[in-house]
């Protein structure tokens, strides 16, 4: 496959099979789906407590931040609405 130069690019955007707002109503509904699907995400960073010459005091800390279900419902909603919205104006 060849290269796309920046007119191929172009015109390859010009024609997407979809509209935007299906394709952003797509997302959305992912998005929602995986909030209520996972509820959160965590992740953890390393934190120095103390540094005396050669010798390093550390600790892990994981922290944890909730999806709130509401959130997910209005991705979920605004998705919807917007694939519908895309599906009547061709």
């Amino acid at each position: 496959m060849p290269p796309l130069s920046n007119t191929n690019f172009e015109h390859f955007l010009l024609e997407l099979p979809m509209k935007p707002a299906t394709l952003i109503g797509i997302v959305l509904i992912l998005i929602g789906i995986v909030g209520f699907a996972v509820g959160g995400f965590s992740f953890t960073h390393e934190k120095q407590d103390a540094k005396i010459g050669p010798l390093n005091i550390e600790h892990k800390e994981t922290s944890t931040v909730p999806i709130p279900p509401i959130l997910s419902s209005i991705a979920l909603v605004g998705g919807i609405a917007l694939v519908a919205v895309g599906a009547r104006s061709k």
